[in-house]
């Protein structure tokens, strides 16, 4: 990864924060993004002159274009970017959730990948070459009880990740990554929650967050470029050991 350039959005902790760290550690510039200034600020200090702050809304469009503005001004390029950012909120059965709670989910973890997207797309076809990866979920793909929202959202990023793809894939590599549970703050939410049997799943039996990170380094290599316009799973035993996940 020297001499390459990567955004993560999310990147303030969990697997965002992971994954910036591992992308250093391969040579990378990294853009950290997320709406919590001060952890990135944090985060920015730990890693060092390759790391880049960048305090951003995925939800908000303007947000993310003048963040991708920034990184093509230090950088003069994008290579990589990594679509993170989620929020599990709301956990609430649909009749009982919030319009407003329900919407901003879906801002965040549908509409923030597409605002990444079109932000990055034009660096990218102006360098001919880039690749974006957005963190799935199998709750993209099977509905959980008071989840509805996040469901919904993930369905939406998985669906994006395809048509991408489709209009895209000639020149630009493209993977979603389902990693499966992860011990990060969201999983201590969800278990604070009580709400379905996700809630209910021992804590030694997540995944440390380092794993997806790894992941997401591996998708970015040529070993990757068989499962282009796919959705690759952490659950698979073969792909983990394929990366070297042990």
């Amino acid at each position: 990864m020297h001499g390459k350039v990567v955004a993560i959005t999310g990147a303030s902790r969990g697997i965002g924060a992971a994954a910036a760290r591992v992308f250093v550690q391969a040579g990378a510039q990294v853009a950290l993004m997320a709406r919590d200034a001060d952890a990135l600020q944090m985060l920015a200090a730990e890693l060092g002159a390759q790391a880049m702050a960048l305090p951003c809304d995925v939800a908000d469009a303007g947000s993310v274009s003048a963040a991708i503005d920034a990184i093509s001004a230090k950088w003069g390029r994008l290579d990589v970017l990594v679509n993170n950012a989620g929020m599990i909120d709301p956990i609430a059965r649909l009749a009982d959730a919030r319009a407003e709670d329900w919407s901003r989910a879906i801002d965040v973890n549908l509409k923030g990948v597409f605002h990444g997207v079109q932000a990055a797309l034009p660096v990218m076809r102006a360098q001919g070459s880039g690749t974006v990866l957005t963190v799935s979920s199998g709750a993209a793909h099977k509905p959980y009880e008071g989840w509805s929202a996040y469901c919904c959202g993930k369905a939406g990023a998985a669906m994006l990740t395809r048509a991408l793809h489709l209009e895209e894939g000639d020149w630009l590599r493209v993977m979603g990554l389902s990693p499966g549970t992860v011990a990060t703050e969201m999983q201590r939410r969800i278990r604070a929650s009580g709400v379905n049997p996700v809630s209910q799943i021992d804590w030694a039996d997540h995944i440390p967050a380092d794993w997806p990170a790894r992941a997401l380094l591996w998708m970015c290599g040529t070993a990757a470029d068989p499962h282009r316009g796919t959705e690759l799973s952490l659950r698979d035993e073969t792909l983990r050991k394929e990366i070297g996940l042990t």
